[in-house]
């Protein structure tokens, strides 16, 4: 992987910036297009690395898939393949998500374990367990979820923990189960509503969305549906975070604040100055199984950062705590802010590899645990530095922007696994940062 960024730091970041639909979210649905013979839509996609390949994962179960801009279309015919076993498997975490969808549909599923981020250990124990108490059998094989069930009923399931993949697997396996099944300790995150949304357009009876309880009841089949893919909070987040860091003027627009209440108010306590805009409407869906989200008044926030960012303690929690997509980003603002920040990550104990990076760009920064404590300095020096996942990618960028000189950010294809035009929004923001091919065969 020849491909880096080149960040020029000194820049502030000024401007609007528009987020599309969310990447913890538009894979979900895909997965979800399993559940129903016949064509789904979904718009507002974003143009990612990941959206391919999980067309490649359903591809290989006997979809057809068409990716045209930020609109997908899925074509699930009435016999698929249960054995998820492709290539593409291996390069992206969230492929497991068709593992629920499989076993509800088929009554039997073989799932390549899946691949992704560096960030730790994500065991898929309370994704068998859901589906034992369904009525599957479910055991690690040749490296393989391997499920298999005659018929799956309604259970009564709690989760050790308000696991998304987990709740998200468990929800589309127990849709189409006879009974009724309620998960208790449930992922709240927007990211499941959305699917809850989608999943009752097809025709599925859910209740509870956005709390910690989900009651389903299961029914015979499912109808194909087209769907608007909800804006990615954490990409919006992000840019909040560039704005803060970089004393900038930033309007974010296409996801709606109050998926980011907590973010925006320890920005707030950074110093910032955050206030809701009025957003452009966009079109509703349409189409069969019923309309997306309806245009949202406050889908747009601006953020202005006058003075040097105040020093802010973070920890990570599930939703609606603060996520742990966005800790790098908290390293990032704590290392150039006034004073000294803790931030503790109660989730992915391999996040803080991400302070190593941090640590050569100058950062004062230093991990106990489950714990890191970061001591502000005016300006970072510029470094080589390495992504060891999407977010620490990004959040090495933004550092960038606040050092001296210029950092070279190397293995951005984590990068563009989650961010679609990430340089090119940048640049539109006011940064100097480049996309450079190291390979002279290439150049």
């Amino acid at each position: 992987m020849t491909e880096h960024f080149q960040v020029h730091g000194g820049a502030r970041l000024a401007g609007e910036v528009d987020v599309v639909g969310a990447k913890n979210s538009v894979l979900k649905l895909m997965a979800a297009a399993l559940l129903a013979e016949g064509t789904t839509t979904l718009t507002n996609c974003p143009r990612i690395l990941d959206v391919p390949l999980m067309a490649d994962v359903l591809r290989s179960l006997g979809c057809a898939v068409d990716i045209s801009g930020d609109t997908v279309v899925i074509t699930t015919p009435a016999t698929l393949s249960h054995r998820a076993d492709s290539a593409s498997m291996g390069k992206l975490r969230a492929s497991v998500c068709v593992l629920g969808p499989l076993v509800g549909r088929c009554k039997r599923a073989v799932v390549a374990l899946p691949g992704g981020d560096a960030i730790g250990s994500r065991p898929l124990d309370m994704h068998q367990n859901g589906l034992r108490q369904l009525g599957a059998h479910s055991e690690i094989e040749h490296g393989c979820v391997v499920a298999e069930a005659e018929g799956l009923h309604g259970a009564q399931i709690w989760l050790d923990f308000p696991s998304v993949g987990a709740t998200e697997n468990i929800l589309m396996a127990a849709v189409l189960a006879s009974g009724t099944t309620v998960i208790d300790n449930a992922a709240r995150e927007p990211e499941i509503v959305d699917l809850c949304t989608m999943l009752q357009q097809m025709g599925g009876k859910i209740e509870g969305a956005g709390t910690s309880t989900l009651t389903v009841h299961g029914v015979d089949a499912l109808q194909p549906t087209e769907h608007r893919v909800i804006g990615d909070r954490i990409v919006g987040a992000t840019w909040a975070f560039a704005a803060a860091m970089t004393s900038g003027d930033v309007t974010v627009r296409g996801v709606d604040p109050h998926h980011l209440d907590l973010v925006l108010e320890k920005l707030r306590l950074a110093g910032a100055e955050v206030s809701i805009v009025p957003a452009r409407p966009h079109p509703p869906a349409g189409g069969r199984g019923g309309a997306g989200p309806p245009p949202t008044a406050g889908q747009a926030f601006r953020v202005v950062q006058r003075d040097r960012p105040k020093a802010v303690d973070f920890v990570t929690l599930p939703y609606p705590g603060f996520a742990t997509d966005l800790q790098p980003f908290a390293v990032a603002l704590a290392s150039i802010a006034d004073g000294t920040s803790m931030i503790t990550e109660n989730l992915f104990e391999a996040r803080f590899r991400f302070i190593e990076e941090m640590v050569r760009l100058g950062a004062d920064a230093r991990t106990d645990g489950h714990h890191a404590v970061v001591r502000g300095v005016d300006r970072l020096s510029s470094a080589p530095v390495w992504a060891s996942d999407i977010r620490a990618g990004v959040g090495l960028v933004l550092a960038g922007l606040r050092a001296d000189g210029v950092t070279e950010v190397w293995d951005v294809f984590h990068i563009d696994r989650g961010y679609p035009l990430f340089v090119e929004n940048m640049v539109r923001l006011g940064a100097d940062v480049r996309r450079v091919d190291a390979d002279p065969a290439r150049a």
